[in-house]
């Protein structure tokens, strides 16, 4: 995981929730995060993932059910 993005997630208190996703999620938000040419648009990722794991029951814009904070 890239300094950065663990940084991010420290700092909002989400490495938790990002941990408690299953495998194939996190690695997917690190490699469409990694693949942005552009530091703008890899900060609109991940503040997209930080949003999701905040809010919970979002993963890439779609609903994901397990993931719903009570």
């Amino acid at each position: 995981m890239p300094d950065d993005v663990r940084d991010a997630l420290r700092g909002r208190s989400l490495l938790d929730a990002y941990q408690q996703r299953p495998f194939y999620q996190r690695n997917d938000y690190l490699a469409w995060i990694g693949r942005a040419v552009k530091p703008e648009t890899r900060q609109r990722r991940l503040d997209q993932m930080l949003d999701e794991l905040a809010q919970g029951g979002v993963y890439m814009g779609m609903d994901h059910r397990p993931s719903r904070r009570r």
